[in-house]
């Protein structure tokens, strides 16, 4: 899974219509996740850092809501953004939730183990969990 990283609202415009897993590497107003939204369409989600969602307007929470958008709490830890504009989930973390589900682990006990794994919050694995 690729998350694209935004690192800010001036890259909004430069964005692929096709992008599905947005991260916002800055704090972002209404209006920057209306723009976005309509930029991309078929987005899925936004992940931005748990300092910034706090920040997230309720009206803007509910709008995303409304166009079936998650809004994900994260980080991309160790992205370098000069090299790659994308961050991308591993192989690994989708064959170890395979693995968790084979062993008959409750959906609770797999995201509390691959968040200790992974560094990825438990929403973000909520969501890679539901994708899969």
């Amino acid at each position: 899974m690729k998350i694209r990283v935004v690192s800010s609202k001036e890259e909004i415009n430069t964005l692929n219509e096709d992008e599905e897993i947005v991260h916002l590497a800055f704090r972002p107003s209404n209006t920057d996740i209306f723009n976005l939204v309509i930029k991309c369409p078929k987005v899925k989600a936004l992940h931005i850092p748990s300092s910034y969602k706090r920040t997230i307007s309720s009206s803007a929470k509910m709008y995303l809501e409304m166009q079936g958008i998650e809004l994900l709490e994260g980080d991309v830890w160790g992205h370098r953004k000069d090299i790659n504009e994308y961050s991308e989930v591993s192989k690994n973390v989708y064959d170890r939730i395979d693995e968790y589900r084979k062993e008959g682990l409750s959906e609770e006990k797999i995201v509390d183990k691959m968040v200790k794994e992974t560094r990825l919050s438990p929403d973000f694995i909520k969501f890679i969990m539901q994708q899969q």
